[in-house]
C-alpha cells in the first residue's frame, strides 16, 4: 500500500496519514522498495533496439536550487530503462539570486549522463537508434558509450499547457514515449509537482522515489501486455 499510494500522486506525510502510520515507516518502507526497484532495473533482461531520452527537470527546496533528472525510455513500450538525480546551476531571472543566496551550484548533468549510460550498457543494442532533443551536449555522451549506435535529434517544441508542458503541441511528436512517459511522472510522483508547495529535500530520496515509480510504472506496462 505505500509503494502504490508513492506512485499515486500522495506525499510521504498524506500516506503516513491515510494509512495511520508514522511518516518514518513510509520513509523506511520508501528506502526498502527503493533498492528493491533498483536491483530490478539494474537486472532487465533485453536489449533495447530503439530509445530515447532526455533530462527532466525539477528542484531541491527551492527553484534557486534546480535539479535534472536524466531518463532514458524504450520506444513504443514506454518501459523506464534508467534514470539519475544531478545537480545543476540556475537558470534565467532566479540565476542572480540563487548564486547570491547559496553560492555557486556544481553541474552534475555530464556525470550523472554518464553514470545513466554506464549502467544501460548492457541493455541498450550496440547498434540501436538512440534519439533525443537537440541538446549539443548529448551526441558526445552517446558517441562514447554507443559508439555503433544511431543517434537521431529533433527540434525542441513548444509544450501543451494540458500537461504541464511535458506533451507537445503537435500532430506527431517524434519523442512521445519520452515525453508522455515525462507527463506521467509530473502527475502521479508528488515530488515533481508544478506550482505546489510539495517538493523534495533531498537528491537521495528524490532518487529513491522515481526508481520506485520506474518499478511499478514497468510493472504495469508488463501486465496491461499480457
Amino acid at each position: 500500500m505505500v509503494r502504490k499510494l508513492l506512485c499515486g500522486g500522495n506525499s510521504l506525510r498524506e500516506t503516513a496519514r491515510i494509512l495511520n502510520i508514522n511518516r518514518k515507516t513510509v520513509v523506511r518502507k520508501l528506502l526498502y522498495w527503493a533498492k528493491m526497484a533498483e536491483d530490478y532495473l539494474n537486472q532487465i533482461s533485453l536489449q533495447a533496439r530503439e530509445v530515447e531520452f532526455d533530462d527532466l527537470e525539477t528542484f531541491e527546496h527551492t527553484k534557486c536550487k534546480p535539479l535534472s533528472v536524466p531518463l532514458v525510455v524504450e520506444y513504443k513500450t514506454r518501459r523506464i530503462l534508467g534514470l539519475d538525480v544531478a545537480k545543476m546551476p540556475c537558470k534565467g531571472k532566479l540565476a542572480a539570486i540563487s548564486r547570491k543566496k547559496y553560492g555557486p551550484r556544481p553541474d552534475e548533468r555530464p556525470l550523472a549522463r554518464a553514470r545513466l549510460f554506464e549502467r544501460l550498457q548492457p541493455h541498450i543494442h550496440p547498434e540501436a537508434i538512440i534519439r533525443s532533443d537537440s541538446n549539443p551536449h548529448y551526441p558526445a555522451d552517446v558517441k562514447k558509450y554507443f559508439p555503433k549506435a544511431t543517434h537521431q535529434t529533433v527540434k525542441g517544441r513548444k509544450g501543451a499547457s494540458t500537461a504541464q508542458g511535458e506533451l507537445k503541441k503537435i500532430g506527431n511528436d517524434p519523442i512521445f514515449s519520452l515525453n508522455h512517459t515525462c507527463a506521467m511522472l509530473r502527475a502521479k510522483v508528488s515530488r515533481l509537482f508544478r506550482k505546489t508547495w510539495n517538493c523534495t529535500k533531498r537528491p537521495d530520496r528524490l532518487q529513491a522515489h522515481l526508481s520506485v515509480y520506474a518499478y511499478s510504472h514497468n510493472l504495469r506496462l508488463l501486465e496491461n501486455a499480457k
